[in-house]
């Protein structure tokens, strides 16, 4: 890859800085730096933290994109300052994978992460119907839904008590945020599965608000179905040489430092 282009969140005190940097470097190593608007790039670097990246991805879709972190977590963006001129070495040498990722659509609109069902303000939990490729599959009582994909596991549905999947997983997980049953738990299902959710008439919970990747797509109200399902194209994703998504677990989540033996 010879043609690159920088996406920076801007919000960063250093991301200017260190865009100015590493484009400079990337010149000195015969790499062609583009306009953040020139969508002739053969990939995108992108500066900032995973919201950065997700925003990349709906910036340039289909553009393989490379994440140099200048965040705190980072599982998009995954490569750290120490291995920034690295990275850019690794592309104009084509000494990296593409990891293509499973994404998912709602209402028109794709979603890296994940689609969220949330009842909003309202102050009650809401009945969400599930159905799997047209079968009943369950009734959730809570506050709320997460649809996401392996790469998306790791945030939201993480934090809600959803299991983590690896980025090469065939799968999708849906879990309810604050169940009020205990038997509600997080079910993971095929990623060609047709999901149906459809908000159940219940007093005080008559709508729920639908978010991509964070972003409002639409509100359903009580007895409206919506459908996710996976999307046609996948998200291109730089992955440089030794990359180990158990040890990127390990090192975001601190398992390396666990005191059992």
């Amino acid at each position: 890859m010879r043609r690159i282009a920088f996406h920076v969140n801007s919000d960063k005190p250093e991301a200017d800085a260190v865009r100015a940097r590493l484009a400079a470097f990337a010149r000195t190593i015969g790499l062609t730096v583009l306009d953040a608007g020139d969508d002739a790039c053969d990939a995108v670097i992108v500066l900032g933290g995973d919201g950065t990246m997700l925003s990349a991805v709906h910036r340039f879709p289909g553009i393989p994109l490379l994440g140099l972190n200048l965040g705190s977590l980072g599982y998009l963006a995954g490569v750290e300052a120490p291995h920034f001129e690295d990275a850019l070495r690794a592309l104009r040498d084509d000494a990296f994978a593409l990891s293509r990722r499973t994404a998912i659509t709602v209402n028109g609109r794709t979603a890296l992460n994940d689609v969220v069902f949330s009842r909003g303000t309202s102050g009650h939990a809401a009945v969400i119907a599930l159905s799997v490729d047209g079968r009943t599959a369950t009734r959730f009582f809570a506050d709320g839904l997460v649809i996401a994909t392996p790469t998306g596991s790791t945030a939201y549905s993480l934090a809600a008590g959803g299991p983590i999947l690896l980025p090469d997983s065939k799968s999708v997980v849906i879990t309810p945020v604050c169940p009020h049953a205990l038997s509600s738990r997080p079910l993971v299902v095929r990623d060609d599965s047709r999901l149906a959710v459809r908000l159940v008439a219940r007093p005080g919970a008559e709508t729920l608000d639908i978010f991509a990747d964070g972003e409002a797509v639409a509100t359903i109200r009580e007895g409206e179905e919506i459908v996710v399902e996976k999307a046609s194209a996948t998200v291109p994703l730089v992955e440089l040489p030794g990359a180990d998504p158990f040890e990127v677990l390990s090192r975001k989540l601190g398992w390396a430092g666990s005191s059992i033996r």
